[in-house]
C-alpha cells in the first residue's frame, strides 16, 4: 500500500460577507421600459468602450488612468454612473486575469500528464498514483501531436499573462458563440439578438453611505418608489426633478425586507442593479449591501452537540446525524436535486435541497461538516482521457456554489459550517462503517457511510469504529480498547462490565441460559439432548 498523505485539520468556515436579495419590477408602463432600454443601451455602449480602453491599457492602468477614463464618461453619464462604469470594468479586468492564470495552471497539469505517459512503454500498466502508457502506438502517436497543441497554447497564455493582456467578452463567450449554432442553442436570430442586447445593457450603481437612502444613482424608497438618475444625453425623457425618471412600479423585497428597509431608513449604502429576462419578458431589480462577518465560532463550541456529516453527490446530499461521541444516530437522510437545465434552475435545485438540510435545527446541532472539495486538478481530459461521462459528472458538481449558499444560509440560522479534507472519506466510510450499519429494515450506502466519516473528521474522531482488540487473546481478560469517547470519558480503555449469570463457555451442553429447546432450532434432525431445561428468571428481591 501506498504512503497516505497527510489530513489537514478541520476548520470552521468564515461566513458570508455580503447580501443580495431580488425583486421583480411589476406594472411597468410602457413608456417606463423604453426608458430602461434606453439607459441600459446607452450605458452598456460605454461600459464596452472602458472595458476596451482597460484591456488595452494592460498592466500599465493605474489611478491617473482611471481618473482619465473617468472624466471621459462624466460627459456623456453623469460622474456617478462614470464611476460604476469604471468599478465593473476593473472587478472584470481582474477577474479575467484570475481566469487566465487558473488556465495557465490547467494546461501545465495538462503537459505534465501527456508528457509523464509519453516517456512510458505503450501497454505498460499504471498505478494508482500516476497512469501508465497508453494503450497502442496509435494513441500515443495522437497524444503526442497534442502534447504540441498545449505547449502553443501555454506559450501564448503565458505571453498575454506577461503582457497583461486578456480576453474580455461582454455578454458572455458562450452566447457570442451560440450565433454560429442558433439550430443547436434552440434559439431565432430574433431571439438570439434581443437576449445579446440584454445582456450587453448596464444598469447598476453603488451605494454611498450617508446620502439619501443609501444610493443616489438608483433610489428606492422605503414605500419601494423607484427613481433613477438619468445619463446627460437622456435627461429629456425626465419626469422628475433633478434629472430623474420615476418607475410606476411600487418594489418590495420578501427575502431579508426588514434589513434592507432598515439600511434605507438609516441611508447606508446599498448597491442596485435592473436587468431584464428575455426569456420570461420581465424586469428585475437586485439590492446588495456588505454586512459585517460573524465572529467565527470556535471549534470545539460548534461540536458540542453533535455534527451533522453530510456528503456531496452529482445528484442528492447524504446526510447523517452523529451524536458527541461520534456514534450515527437515528436513519441517514438524503436530500435529491437535478442539475440538468438552465443556471437559474440548477441554482433553485441547490438552495431547496440547503432548505431541507437545514433540519439540524431541530436536532439541537449547531454544526454541519462538508468536504472542502476541488476539482480544479481532478476534472482535466488528459488524466482521465476517455471517461467522459466521469469528467462530465464531476465538472457538474456545484462545489464552490454549495459550499457558498450552505455557509450563508446556514449563518442565518446559528450554525457553523466545518470543511474537512476530503481525502479517503468515501473510501474508510464504506470500509468500517456501510456493513454494520446495515441491517433489515435499513440499507446503508456507500455516501450514507461517508456522511459519518466526514462527521468524525471534523469532530477528531479516527474514521474506523475502533481498534483491533489485543492478538494474543481475544478474549475480555485483556479487555477490549475502544475509540468512541474521548479521552475523558470514565471506561474509555476498561474492559466490558460483567453480566451476572454463568457464562456458556463454562456450562455444559444443554445447561446454559440460552439452550432452550433444541428441537425447535432451524436445524436438520433431531438434536442429541433428552431433555430440556429452562433457567427460571432471577426474582426481583435479589
Amino acid at each position: 500500500m501506498g504512503e497516505l498523505r497527510s489530513i489537514a485539520p478541520p476548520f470552521v468556515a468564515s461566513g458570508p460577507s455580503g447580501v443580495a436579495v431580488r425583486t421583480r419590477l411589476k406594472d411597468l408602463t410602457p413608456g417606463d421600459e423604453k426608458v430602461l432600454r434606453l439607459v441600459g443601451a446607452h450605458l452598456g455602449s460605454l461600459a464596452s468602450k472602458d472595458v476596451k480602453a482597460c484591456c488595452r491599457d494592460g498592466l500599465e492602468h493605474c489611478g491617473e488612468a482611471w481618473a482619465v477614463r473617468k472624466r471621459e464618461l462624466t460627459p456623456l453619464s453623469s460622474s456617478r454612473w462614470a464611476g460604476s462604469i469604471t468599478k465593473a470594468t476593473h472587478d472584470q479586468w481582474a477577474l479575467a486575469r484570475r481566469g487566465q492564470l487558473a488556465h495557465i495552471q490547467n494546461l501545465e497539469a495538462g503537459i505534465r500528464t501527456v508528457e509523464g505517459r509519453l516517456s512510458l512503454p505503450a501497454r505498460q500498466k499504471g498505478s494508482k498514483k500516476a497512469p501508465g502508457g497508453y494503450r497502442s502506438q496509435r494513441e500515443w502517436h495522437a497524444k503526442s501531436r497534442r502534447l504540441r497543441v498545449l505547449e502553443d497554447r501555454l506559450t501564448a497564455a503565458r505571453a498575454d499573462r506577461e503582457a497583461g493582456l486578456v480576453h474580455v467578452v461582454r455578454g458572455g463567450k458562450r452566447l457570442a458563440r451560440a450565433r454560429h449554432h442558433l439550430e443547436a442553442a434552440q434559439l431565432t436570430e430574433s431571439a438570439w439578438r434581443g437576449r445579446w442586447e440584454a445582456e450587453r445593457w448596464f444598469c447598476q450603481a453603488d451605494g454611498e453611505s450617508g446620502k439619501r437612502y443609501g444610493n443616489e444613482t438608483i433610489r428606492i424608497s422605503p414605500d419601494g418608489e423607484v427613481s433613477i438618475k438619468l445619463p446627460a444625453p437622456l435627461t429629456h425623457l425626465a419626469n422628475a426633478p433633478h434629472s430623474r425618471y420615476t418607475l410606476a412600479s411600487r418594489v418590495t423585497f420578501a427575502h431579508r425586507g426588514g434589513e434592507w428597509a432598515d439600511r434605507v431608513a438609516a441611508n447606508r449604502a446599498i448597491a442596485y442593479r435592473i436587468h431584464y429576462d428575455t426569456g420570461r419578458d420581465r424586469w428585475y431589480v437586485t439590492a446588495s449591501w456588505q454586512i459585517p462577518p460573524s465572529p467565527a465560532l470556535p471549534i470545539e463550541a460548534a461540536l458540542a452537540h453533535g455534527v451533522i456529516g453530510v456528503d456531496m453527490n452529482a445528484d442528492h446530499l447524504a446526510a447523517w446525524h452523529l451524536d458527541t461521541h461520534g456514534n450515527p444516530t437515528g436513519s441517514p437522510r438524503r436530500f435529491s436535486y437535478d442539475l440538468s437545465g438552465t443556471a437559474e434552475h440548477r441554482d433553485a435545485q441547490v438552495r431547496h435541497a440547503l432548505t431541507r438540510l437545514l433540519w439540524a435545527q431541530t436536532c439541537g446541532v449547531k454544526a454541519i461538516a462538508v468536504e472542502d472539495l476541488d476539482f480544479a486538478a481532478e476534472k482535466t481530459r488528459e488524466k482521465h482521457g476517455r471517461k467522459k461521462r466521469f469528467r462530465q459528472l464531476i465538472s457538474g458538481m456545484p462545489t464552490g456554489k454549495l459550499r457558498a449558499r450552505l455557509s450563508s444560509m446556514a449563518d442565518a440560522t446559528g450554525i457553523a459550517v466545518i470543511a474537512v479534507d476530503p481525502a479517503y472519506t468515501s473510501r474508510w466510510g464504506a470500509q468500517h462503517w456501510q456493513k454494520p450499519l446495515t441491517s433489515t429494515t435499513r440499507t446503508t450506502t456507500r455516501h450514507d457511510a461517508a456522511a459519518v466519516a466526514i462527521g468524525r473528521r471534523a469532530q477528531g474522531h479516527p474514521i474506523r469504529r475502533r481498534t483491533t482488540p489485543p492478538p494474543h487473546d481475544r478474549s475480555d481478560r485483556a479487555g477490549h480498547r475502544t475509540v468512541q469517547a474521548g479521552p475523558g470519558i470514565p471506561g474509555r480503555e476498561g474492559t466490558r462490565p460483567r453480566i451476572p449469570g454463568p457464562r456458556t463457555r463454562s456450562v455444559g451442553a444443554g445447561r446454559g441460559v440460552n439452550a432452550g429447546n433444541q428441537n425447535a432450532q432451524h436445524r436438520p434432525g433431531r438434536s442429541a439432548e433428552h431433555e430440556t431445561w429452562q433457567q427460571d428468571s432471577l426474582p426481583l428481591s435479589l
